[in-house]
Parts: structure tokens; C-alpha cells; sequence
């Protein structure tokens, strides 16, 4: 597979990338004038696992553990950046900062500088070690493959209205099976239940860490499966990625291909195509991300309840949501039976009865049933209402809009 070679050349990063990398750290670290906190680069920078083109810049500001173990490390550290600092507050397990310098994303991260794993107060505490481990590997560019293949086969990203690998699951998953190719190889083997690690270990994970049909002990932190994220869509997906790969190798793997609206609509002109727009609240991406994922699946469950059969459904997010529900041109039928309980069910069909009127009820084998006029034939008119009349859609998005 002369090829990767090739691939790999174009997800190295610049010269004048890795300047401007740098650049922006230094012009941070220049600004944070913190008593005994150390500023550093972390992240894919640090572990040299970045792609070309890649905008986004983890850093870290490690606090003296014994003089701000029982400190606000994140109230301090943002108290330090206003005063340079646009800053947008991210709240995790402990709050962090985002910071747009041109077109760079710079997530400003406090930890407790820490010796040892045991020490952390905090899970983001254990980062750098994260680091430490890719470096000390040396698997750059087979990690760059690795994460450029899950990129363009839709499985990449740990956010949960993705459901991908993580570029740090990835990372450990390259480096267990010694590359990209050997990582290809054993994946597109991997039953429905994969377990890498210690059997010992996996045993005394939590239940809640054990969900996921990849089990992958982290090196660096024994008591966290790397891949709980993963979705069982997700880890199938790869999977059968993997074997595509192998099939019929192709640099082709490893390039995005951008969603075509206009692609979608003319591979189906025979079908009928429901498009709502969505205004995502405010908030942290996953958060939003999140909110989103909930609302599609909302509209796409009431869609089915209501009897509209879906045949292909799937979104899309830029700065707005896309949900697309492609449905056959048929409407449904202007009567539909309504069940009610068995006929044996003496009570409940009593009361079935009571509600519909007798000379309306009738029996197909043991049920009652009414026939009952639909509100909504057509799947568009359907989505209008519920826009209009769903609070529970305001939880999900700001705004919905729909075209039929």
C-alpha cells in the first residue's frame, strides 16, 4: 500500500503551521503571569498527532499542587485571561476557557501539576500524561492515518451526539496494535464485543464504563475504559469501513466527503423529502450538539408514531442543523383502524366501547377497534404542527423552520 505514503505527506502539518502554533502558545503564555503555574502546550499539539489544517489548540496551565490543591484553579486562571482575553467559559468536570485568536480555537485547560497519576484531584489532571504516553511511542504519522480514516468514514469525534472514537481512543488503539495497517487489520475482525486490556482490570471497571461494545483500558489511568463514548452504530461502522478498506485500498478512505443537499435531493426525485431547519441554543458545542441529536430523534419518533414511514433520515450541523426525513410520495389513507383492548378484557373493553360509541366499535379477532379520520396525511404537514404547537421542541433548538 505504496499509497500511504502519499496520504500520510498530506496530513504532516506545515513548517509555517508548526510556527504559527507556537506563535499563539507563546503569546498566551506571555499574557498568564501566574504564581507557580506553568503554561504549556497539550493536546494532539503536544502529543504531535495534529493534522494539517487542524485550527484547534489545547493548552494547559498547571498549578503548584501543594500551594492550590484547595483553590479554584478555574476561577483564578479566568480572572487571568480577561484582563487579554475574550474569553468563553466551557464548563466540564472543572470549568476551562476558550479563546478565538484569528482562526485558531484555543481551549485554555487548569490542572494540578501532578507526579503521579494517583494524585489528580481531577480527571483533567491526568492529561499530560496522556501526552507523555503517544510521545514516548512514536507513532505520529500511523495516528495521523488512523484519524484521518475515522474522519472521513463518520466515525471520529467522542462528543456525544457523535458517538465516535476520540482522537486519544485512537491514539492508544494504533499504538496497541503497533500502526494503521495492523489497527485495520484486527478491527475488521472485532466481534461484537471487543475487550483490550487486562481481563482483571476490565472486571473491576464500573458497570457505567463497561457499556460500550469496545472495551479499551486506558495505559495511563487503568480505572477508565478510553472508549466508553463509542456508539454501537459508531464501533459497526468502522468495522465495516475497515473491511471496505482492505477489499479495495484507496487513498479515497481517507478524504471527507461534505454532505450535498442538492446530491440527496436527486437521488431521490421519486421520494418525498421533509428539510427542517434548526437554530441550536447557546451553550458548550457538546451540550448543543446534544440538544440537537435529541431533537431529530424526537421529530423522527413522532413522525413514526404518527404511521409516516421513513425510509432514510439523517442530519447535519454547521453553524445551523439540518434534519432530513426522505419518505415514499404516498400519502397515508384519510381512515385508520384505532385498537382498543381484546374483546376478553371485559373492563377495559367496556370502557373502550363507552368512549367510541357501540354502533362505531367493531371486533378483528379478538381486538376492538374504531376507524377514525387522520389529522395528517402528509408528513410535512405533520412536522408544521408539531413546530408550531410542540413545547417540547423548545427544549431541543431556538428556532425550527420547515420546507416541504
Amino acid at each position: 500500500m505504496d499509497f500511504l505514503k502519499e496520504t500520510v505527506k498530506g496530513l504532516i502539518p506545515t513548517k509555517e503551521e508548526y510556527k504559527k502554533l507556537n506563535e499563539i502558545v507563546a503569546r498566551i503564555e506571555n499574557k498568564i503571569k501566574i504564581k507557580n503555574a506553568v503554561v504549556e502546550l497539550g493536546g494532539s499539539g503536544r502529543k504531535n498527532t495534529w493534522i494539517k489544517g487542524n485550527h484547534d489548540i489545547d493548552i494547559y496551565v498547571k498549578f503548584n499542587l501543594k500551594e492550590y490543591s484547595k483553590k479554584d484553579i478555574s476561577k483564578i486562571l479566568g480572572n487571568e485571561l480577561r484582563k487579554n482575553f475574550k474569553i468563553n467559559v466551557l464548563h466540564g468536570s472543572r470549568d476551562y476557557y476558550q479563546i478565538i485568536i484569528e482562526n485558531y480555537t484555543i481551549e485554555a485547560i487548569p490542572i494540578i501539576d501532578i507526579k503521579k497519576v494517583d494524585d489528580a484531584l481531577n480527571i483533567t489532571d491526568i492529561s499530560p500524561f496522556h501526552c507523555k504516553y503517544i510521545r514516548k511511542h512514536d507513532k505520529s504519522n500511523d495516528i495521523r492515518l488512523a484519524k484521518a480514516f475515522c474522519r472521513a468514514n463518520n466515525c471520529y469525534g467522542a462528543e456525544s451526539y457523535i458517538g465516535g472514537f476520540s482522537g486519544y481512543a485512537l491514539e492508544i488503539l494504533t499504538i496497541h496494535y503497533g500502526g494503521f495497517l495492523r489497527l485495520i487489520r484486527n478491527a475488521s475482525k472485532w466481534k461484537e464485543k471487543t475487550l483490550i486490556g487486562d481481563k482483571k482490570t476490565i472486571d473491576r471497571l464500573n458497570e457505567s464504563k463497561k457499556t460500550s461494545l469496545l472495551i479499551l483500558i486506558d495505559p495511563v489511568d487503568t480505572n477508565r475504559n478510553a472508549a466508553a463514548a463509542l456508539s454501537s452504530e459508531k464501533y459497526r461502522l468502522f468495522i465495516n469501513a475497515c473491511n471496505n478498506f482492505l477489499r479495495r485500498p484507496s487513498n479515497n478512505f481517507f478524504i471527507e466527503k461534505k454532505f450535498d443537499e442538492n446530491l440527496l435531493f436527486e437521488k431521490n426525485l421519486d421520494k418525498k423529502i421533509v428539510k427542517i431547519t434548526a437554530k441550536p441554543l447557546d451553550g458548550k458545542k457538546d451540550v448543543v450538539g446534544a440538544k440537537l441529536l435529541k431533537c431529530f430523534n424526537y421529530i423522527k419518533k413522532q413522525l413514526e408514531l404518527n404511521e409516516f414511514k421513513i425510509w432514510k433520515s439523517e442530519w447535519h450541523w454547521d453553524n445551523e442543523a439540518k434534519f432530513y426525513f426522505v419518505f415514499e410520495k404516498k400519502e397515508l389513507s384519510k381512515i385508520k383502524k384505532h385498537y382498543g383492548p381484546p374483546i376478553n378484557e371485559k373492563e377495559h373493553a367496556k370502557g373502550f366501547i363507552k368512549k367510541w360509541g357501540k354502533q362505531n366499535v367493531k371486533k378483528e379477532g379478538r381486538l376492538l377497534y374504531v376507524c377514525i379520520k387522520r389529522q395528517f396525511l402528509k408528513p410535512g404537514d405533520y412536522v408544521m404542527h408539531m413546530i408550531k404547537n410542540d413545547k417540547n421542541l423548545a427544549n431541543y433548538a431556538r428556532k425550527l423552520e420547515a420546507n416541504d
